[in-house]
């Protein structure tokens, strides 16, 4: 009878541990750590040859006198201003106004003044690179020494590049000739000018 008790009595309370174990709520799981938020990455820089620029520049001149069978050759330094256009995807058209100053000494004949340029330019961009072509209306002006030439109408032409150093900063280079034939005396005088510019583009 004893023994009958203590097996009953075990059951019992294997029975009551089993339903107390299933009516026991299950364990919530945790939360996942929250991630860090990836930053967004940097835009691209826009690079785009349209609109408006000023810049400075450097030259360098060859001077030949046709007439006095001189050539001389000397520094200048100037400030240009350009607004391009965008007339097609990779085509730039242009106008643009340049003056360079200095003092070229023709054989002591006259000292080149100045040099004002108005013309256009065109070209293709690609990106970061513009290449075109320019010519237009140059203007030189001379300081009288022995040989009294007086200013000078005439025209230019040449080719440049220019490339982007930052997203409105660019360098560029041209090479240019020059001919003018109103100075007095019939005297005519052909330039070749090679310059370097450093340009803010708005």
């Amino acid at each position: 009878m004893m023994t009958k008790t203590m097996t009953a009595a075990a059951a019992l309370i294997a029975a009551s541990a089993t339903a107390g174990l299933a009516g026991s709520p299950a364990a919530t799981p945790a939360d996942p750590a929250p991630m860090a938020a990836v930053p967004p990455a940097p835009a691209a820089p826009i690079y785009d040859f349209a609109g408006p620029s000023v810049g400075v520049q450097l030259g360098y001149n060859g001077i030949d006198v046709e007439d006095g069978d001189i050539e001389e050759e000397g520094g200048t330094l100037g400030v240009r201003g350009n607004y391009d256009f965008r007339l097609g995807n990779n085509v730039i058209g242009g106008v643009g106004l340049q003056y360079d100053e200095g003092e070229i000494d023709l054989d002591d004949a006259a000292t080149l003044d100045n040099i004002v340029r108005l013309g256009g330019r065109l070209g293709v961009d690609s990106g970061r690179n513009f290449f075109y072509g320019t010519g237009g209306y140059a203007y030189a002006t001379t300081e009288d020494d022995d040989l009294d030439i007086g200013d000078s109408g005439g025209y230019f032409a040449g080719v440049g590049y220019e490339v982007f150093l930052q997203e409105n900063v660019t360098v560029g280079t041209e090479v240019l000739y020059h001919e003018f034939n109103e100075f007095d005396n019939d005297v005519d005088v052909e330039a070749t000018t090679a310059n370097v510019s450093l340009n803010y583009r708005f």
